[in-house]
């Protein structure tokens, strides 16, 4: 994602607890991206992307939840849950993103998106991505978003209020069973809509 967005012109940051890390990571990328600790990555951020395993989430929004100062965060986390990551394990919030909204409070905006890309179609910037992606949270959080995730190179669609998120993060795991029964990446595509 880091190197799609900066393809398309966003300055990108990575951001971890420990700098060297989030140093390490961006080297990996190339000179298009920098790295740092979290402070770092959104002291000047207009959004983030929080990509964590599920067992991070709640850390890593307590860890930045100061930083976030009514952003927009883009949560792509998915509650899956090892070693039946191919079945649907909804949280005690219902959603990761949902959870987030709650942690953050009225320090960030949460929408949850990018659920069903594969992140080895994500990975190669030069790669063409088949599938939608489905953007749910409030109605102006969403349509802030849209754009940012289209930059992407996929299609970003309109899913709703935030309480959506149940449903698309519990067919991550669905789609994950798919790949393991019929070998791929499986990823949604709709159809049918008149625009």
């Amino acid at each position: 994602m880091a190197l799609r967005w900066a393809r398309a012109g966003y300055q990108v940051r990575l951001g971890s607890r420990r700098a060297e890390r989030g140093h390490t990571a961006a080297a990996s990328l190339g000179d298009q991206v920098c790295g740092g600790d979290y402070r770092f990555a959104l002291d000047a951020a207009d959004f983030a992307v929080l990509c964590v395993p599920y067992a991070a989430h709640r850390a890593t929004l307590t860890a930045i939840k100061r930083l976030m100062c009514g952003r927009l965060l883009i949560d792509i986390t998915v509650p899956l849950v090892a070693p039946k990551v191919r079945q649907v394990r909804l949280p005690a919030g219902q959603a990761a993103a949902l959870e987030a909204q709650e942690i953050l409070a009225d320090n960030a905006r949460v929408v949850a998106a990018l659920h069903h890309i594969s992140h080895t179609h994500l990975g190669d910037p030069d790669e063409a991505i088949v599938g939608d992606v489905l953007v749910c949270g409030a109605k102006a959080d969403r349509h802030e978003a849209l754009p940012l995730i289209a930059a992407l190179g996929v299609r970003a669609l309109d899913a709703g209020p935030l309480c959506n998120a149940i449903a698309l993060e519990a067919m991550t795991p669905v789609l994950l069973h798919l790949g393991r029964c019929y070998g791929g990446s499986p990823s949604l595509q709709i159809s049918g809509l008149s625009r």
